[in-house]
C-alpha cells in the first residue's frame, strides 16, 4: 500500500483524534490517555498502521483499505474494527471483545487474538498461521477460509456459510450448528455436539473428538476420518461416511452408508422418523 504522509511517535487520547485520515502511514503511535477518546481512526481511507498500541474503544470503524501491522490492542479496546473493508492484519497481538463485525474482505496473518465475540456477520475473511481464543467465532458469516489456525472456544461457526478449514486444530463446542457448505480438511475437531443441523458439511482426513457428534445433518460426508469418544453419533443424519478405526456408538442414522472398522454399539430404537441408514463393518481381509 502506497501512502503520501507519515504520522510517527505520537500519543493520542482525544475523541476522533485522526478522524477521516487518508493516504497516511501511522507509525509507532500510542492511542491511550486520560481523555479516553473513542473512534480515533474512524472513517479512514488507505492507511497503514505499524507498531502502534491501542487502549481506546472503537478505533477502526468504517475504515476503507487499511493495514494493521505489528500492533497491539489491549482488553480495553472494545469493538475495535466494525464496518471496515479491504483490511490486512498481520503480526499483531489483539484483544478486545467483538473484534471484527460486519467487515468485508479481511486477511489475517501470523497473529494472536483473544476476543469473546469475533468475526460476526463478516464476509470474505482469510485467516492463516494464527492463534485465536473466542467464545463465539464467525457467527452468521460467509465465505471464510482458515489455514494453520489454532482455535479455542465454544459456540463456533454457527449459521456460517461457505467455510473452508485446512490443517487446523479446533478445540470447541457446538461447532458448525446450522452451518451450510463447510469443508474441513486435515484437521482435529474436538468438542461436544458437533455440527448439529448442518447442511453440506464435508470432513476429510480429520480426527473428530467428543460426544454426540453430527446429528440432524443434511448431506453429511466423512472421508478417511477417525473418531475418539464419539458416542450416539449421526442420529437422524443423512450421511455417507468412511471412518477408520473404532467409533463408540452410532444411533438412528436417517439415510446413507457408514463404513467403519469397528463400532461399539449400533442403536436403532426410539426413533421419531423412518430410519434407513446402513452401518457396514469393513472387511479387513
Amino acid at each position: 500500500m502506497e501512502t503520501k504522509n507519515i504520522i510517527e511517535n505520537k500519543t493520542y487520547d482525544e475523541e476522533r483524534a485522526l478522524y477521516n485520515l487518508k493516504d497516511t502511514e501511522v507509525k509507532n503511535c500510542n492511542f491511550a490517555g486520560p481523555q479516553d477518546g473513542e473512534s480515533v481512526l474512524k472513517e479512514t481511507k488507505n492507511i497503514k498502521v505499524i507498531d502502534c498500541k491501542f487502549s481506546l474503544r472503537y478505533p477502526l470503524w468504517h475504515a476503507k483499505k487499511y493495514e494493521l501491522i505489528h500492533s497491539t490492542f489491549d482488553d480495553k479496546t472494545r469493538a475495535p474494527i466494525w464496518y471496515a473493508d479491504n483490511g490486512l492484519i498481520a503480526d499483531c497481538d489483539l484483544e478486545g471483545i467483538k473484534l471484527l463485525r460486519e467487515c468485508n474482505n479481511t486477511e489475517i496473518k501470523n497473529s494472536k487474538i483473544i476476543s469473546p465475540e469475533f468475526g460476526w456477520k463478516c464476509n470474505n475473511v482469510k485467516m492463516e498461521d494464527t492463534k485465536i481464543v473466542s467464545e463465539y467465532i464467525f457467527l452468521d458469516s460467509k465465505n471464510i477460509k482458515l489455514k494453520n489456525v489454532d482455535f479455542q472456544g465454544k459456540y463456533s461457526f454457527q449459521y456460517v456459510e461457505n467455510l473452508e478449514i485446512d490443517n487446523c486444530t479446533l478445540d470447541t463446542k457446538d461447532a458448525f450448528w446450522h452451518s451450510k457448505n463447510v469443508i474441513v480438511r486435515d484437521s482435529i475437531v474436538k468438542g461436544e455436539y458437533l455440527a448439529w443441523f448442518s447442511e453440506n458439511l464435508t470432513l476429510i482426513n480429520c480426527k473428530i473428538i467428543g460426544t454426540q457428534p453430527l446429528c440432524y445433518c443434511k448431506n453429511l460426508k466423512l472421508i478417511n476420518c477417525t473418531t475418539e469418544d464419539a458416542d450416539l453419533a449421526f442420529e437422524y443424519s443423512e450421511v455417507d461416511a468412511d471412518i477408520k478405526g473404532n467409533i463408540v456408538s452410532i444411533k438412528n442414522p436417517k439415510s446413507g452408508t457408514i463404513v467403519v472398522d469397528s463400532v461399539g454399539e449400533i442403536i436403532n430404537e426410539d426413533s421419531i422418523m423412518d430410519i434407513n441408514g446402513k452401518v457396514i463393518i469393513r472387511d479387513k481381509k
